[in-house]
């Protein structure tokens, strides 16, 4: 059933909010650094990273395993590529941190395996200073065993229902989580399956999506593409609701061109094309 005080997110409305100048270089359109991966999901931080790109943020740095490092480096040209120390609770390096320090958003999560490791990972990204944090996957998993206050103001998450239910303490057969009290609780934003809620109690749905969405890495895409909004100066509530309607509204593109099967990496570079509907003079 519809909550009343939902508001249904349209087209009209995404241009009424509109995007920010995207400016004159890469620099004015965002910088994201995208944390995670692992030897079993290395393309995690791939789908993240690209979606990213193909929302407008800027600029892109990955910061993966050692492991990983040198096949990144080479499936993924638009990005800097830099490793994490080999004992997780080691600083970071001078390039990664100063990547981190400079972007204007940082997802952590995408491909992680490991929830130790994912922890001292994020608390070693927290005390860097980020500014806009998204967290996703394995990071969520970890959050209830960090402080909120070693995290920045500006925080969302994307949970699936089974990362919503442990972010409640809950088990993920019982009902549909409330994702207001998850937004109540980790004073964040929060997207999940297409609803967004923040912790003042403001709520969004997209009506858009389908189960061609449901396939490996879809989630990552999702991810990226938030923090990708994120970047480019877009509110954080806001950047969910425009992250989430793009990967949507993409699935929705690829279902009408091709039918069920489409991939996670066929998502980004529709997103491209669903949003020139919006800013576009035909939009």
């Amino acid at each position: 059933m519809s909550n009343p005080s939902e508001v249904t997110v349209t087209p009209a409305l995404l241009r009424e909010w509109g995007l920010p100048d995207p400016g004159e270089s890469k620099k004015s359109r965002g910088e994201i650094v995208v944390v995670g991966g692992s030897r079993r999901s290395p393309g995690a931080v791939f789908l993240a990273g690209e979606a990213a790109l193909r929302v407008g943020a800027g600029r892109l740095a990955v910061i993966v395993p050692a492991s990983i490092e040198g096949q990144l480096g080479v499936v993924m040209p638009e990005a800097a590529v830099y490793s994490l120390p080999e004992d997780a609770d080691a600083p970071l390096e001078d390039g990664p941190r100063g990547a981190i320090e400079s972007a204007d958003a940082v997802l952590v999560g995408p491909g992680f395996d490991d929830s130790d490791e994912t922890l001292a990972t994020l608390l070693t990204i927290a005390r860097t200073g980020v500014r806009r944090l998204i967290l996703d996957a394995f990071a969520l998993g970890i959050l209830p065993r960090v402080d909120r206050s070693l995290l920045p103001a500006e925080l969302v998450l994307n949970p699936n229902r089974e990362e919503a239910a442990i972010l409640l303490d809950r088990d993920p057969a019982d009902a549909e989580p409330d994702l207001s009290e998850i937004a109540r609780r980790y004073d964040a934003v929060v997207n999940c399956y297409g609803r967004i809620v923040t912790p003042a109690g403001e709520r969004w749905r997209i009506q858009a999506g389908g189960a061609g969405l449901g396939t490996s890495g879809s989630g990552d895409v999702l991810a990226g593409a938030i923090t990708g909004f994120s970047a480019r100066g877009v509110a954080p509530a806001r950047a969910a609701v425009w992250g989430s309607w793009a990967h949507a509204r993409a699935g929705d593109r690829l279902t009408e061109q091709v039918g069920m099967g489409f991939l996670a990496r066929d998502i980004p570079s529709e997103m491209t094309r669903a949003i020139a509907e919006i800013t576009s003079a035909r939009g």
